[in-house]
């Protein structure tokens, strides 16, 4: 089947088949957005102004000939125009604590957590300034506050928050980056740990002063709005998406 792309601005998605890369390539689309969705899987699904690329970020940062030609086969697909957003979504989380972590985790995270973002903003900067453009990055809640053996996840959030907010004194008004900083968001991934653990899901609910885990889809609509005109002023931004828990202090009684 031919795929249509009526919508004329592009946005890219990294991790679009994870929880929040599904919603967020939905809500673009909605937005009138024809998406580049890239993901390490493959995808072989076709769906109306929405691109399934392949992206191994890893490669992506380690080796410029493969980031060089990412970057010819997102200009053939959008005929040259260029993407308008970026969403910075892709992660991995990898669980180890620090007496134990290896060299090849610590650093597969920080290459995917932080230096692929970096270097695909570098890499289609020129495309978003034409295009007056915007940067999404989604970091975490861990950025500030995390648990044991989150070391590595933590440390490349906290630092994806603080490039995106010292980013914009090289870009100042070309283009637009914000990061949103979620808290326990309801992915099948997260309701996979909790399979068969009702109460302990219903406990994390109840820790959030909202009552409940956030969607993935108030997620991605935070980013819908993060790139639009209604967030024009709004740059170097690190939004909390936590459903109040960031406030939280964890007791013993």
């Amino acid at each position: 089947m031919q795929q249509k792309f009526t919508n004329k601005k592009w946005a890219l998605i990294t991790g679009a088949l994870g929880g929040i890369g599904k919603a967020l390539v939905k809500e673009f689309t909605n937005d009138g957005y024809s998406v580049l969705a890239t993901d390490l899987k493959i995808c072989n699904d076709n769906f109306d102004n929405v691109c399934f690329l392949q992206l191994d970020l890893e490669s992506f940062v380690l080796d410029e000939a493969y980031a060089a030609e990412f970057y010819k086969k997102v200009n053939a697909v959008t005929d040259g125009v260029g993407i308008t957003s970026l969403i910075n979504n892709a992660a991995v989380q990898i669980l180890a604590d620090t007496r134990f972590i290896s060299r090849q985790q610590w650093n597969t995270s920080f290459n995917v957590n932080l230096s692929a973002p970096f270097f695909l903003t570098q890499l289609f900067i020129d495309d978003l300034d034409r295009n007056s453009g915007s940067i999404v990055n989604i970091s975490s809640i861990h950025a500030t506050q995390t648990k044991k053996q989150f070391v590595a996840y933590a440390t490349t959030k906290a630092a994806l928050s603080s490039m995106t907010r010292n980013m914009v004194l090289d870009i100042g008004n070309r283009v637009r980056i914000n990061a949103i900083e979620p808290a326990a968001i309801a992915t099948d991934m997260l309701k996979a740990g909790f399979y068969g653990k009702d109460e302990l899901y219903k406990r994390l609910e109840m820790f959030h002063p909202l009552g409940r885990v956030g969607t993935p889809s108030e997620i991605a609509k935070l980013a819908v709005f993060l790139t639009s005109d209604n967030a024009g002023f709004v740059q170097g931004a690190c939004i909390s998406a936590s459903g109040g828990i960031q406030g939280c202090l964890s007791d013993p009684i």
